[in-house]
């Protein structure tokens, strides 16, 4: 990739966890400490990045000009707000970043550009919170107008805390967010759930956390690492008649796969209510940024 860790410089549009993540993942890596910039409206939350050596701001300034990288990491809900006030600040050479969920690409490139001539050179990403140490996943895509070396940067970027899947579009980005977006939270449901009836049958709290972790971490690595496919896994594991063919079987009689794939279908399907929500409003948002000049 011809972009250097000298020649690299990105803002984070949002001071959050995600962006957090994502800095320490560049920084020493892809680029220095010094040539990231956060925009954080929250001034208590500025010492920690200024004490890794970034700069931080409260307010869009001159220190967003000029970045080889954009990334908003606000909340859907914000935004909309967020590109109106930060787009005078854009280079056409900027590539922006989105780990928005729900929003969809054709309405942030509304937002960044105009409704008439929409901002291309746009990726759209689904990271989740296993970012926060270093073993995320992310899901990927990008508006056609995004260059090869585009997409080698995201992939970059994005890789610095984690796996990185390319998907087609919106629409898959929606299954992604289904599936790596929220999965940490069904997988934190089931530790829960593993840990309690670790408890009701006896285990102290820390037998049952220590055990649980550790089951599925290993269950885990055995599946990354294995040939064979998670259902012959779990056969394997399953004697006819046995403790973990019992356990199974309750499983299937709640229906577990069924009601797996039914949240899922939720989740996606709220994805795409958030795009409709938030997609009506693109033009507004781009009228209303194309009247702020630099401050």
């Amino acid at each position: 990739m011809a972009t250097t860790q000298h020649t690299l410089s990105i803002a984070f549009i949002g001071g959050g966890n995600m962006a957090a993540a994502l800095a320490a993942g560049l920084a020493g890596r892809l680029c220095p400490a010094s040539a990231i910039h956060v925009l954080e409206i929250n001034e208590s939350a500025h010492d920690p990045w200024l004490a890794k050596g970034m700069t931080v701001s409260a307010r869009p300034d001159d220190a967003l000009a000029g970045r080889k990288v954009w990334v908003y990491a606000v909340k859907p809900q914000q935004l909309q707000e967020a590109v109106a006030a930060t787009r005078a600040w854009l280079d056409d050479d900027t590539l922006v970043l989105s780990v928005a969920a729900g929003i969809r690409s054709d309405t942030l490139a509304a937002w960044l550009g105009t409704p008439d001539a929409p901002w291309q050179r746009l990726v759209r990403c689904m990271p989740n919170t296993p970012a926060l140490v270093g073993a995320g996943a992310t899901g990927l895509a990008a508006l056609p107008g995004a260059t090869a070396q585009d997409r080698d940067l995201a992939q970059s970027i994005l890789g610095s805390v984690g796996l990185t899947v390319w998907v087609a579009d919106d629409a898959a980005l929606d299954a992604v967010t289904a599936l790596s977006g929220s999965g940490p939270a069904y997988v934190f449901l089931f530790l829960e759930s593993l840990i309690q009836g670790a408890q009701a049958l006896g285990l102290d709290a820390r037998q049952a956390r220590q055990l649980a972790l550790a089951t599925l971490d290993g269950a885990t690595q055995l599946a990354a690492e294995s040939t064979e496919s998670p259902a012959v896994l779990r056969e394997r594991v399953t004697s006819k008649g046995g403790t973990t063919a019992a356990a199974l079987a309750v499983f299937a009689q709640a229906q577990l796969p069924q009601t797996v794939a039914h949240a899922m279908a939720a989740a996606a399907q709220r994805g795409r209510e958030l795009g409709d929500e938030f997609g009506g409003a693109a033009g507004s948002a781009a009228k209303e940024g194309s009247q702020a000049g630099r401050k």
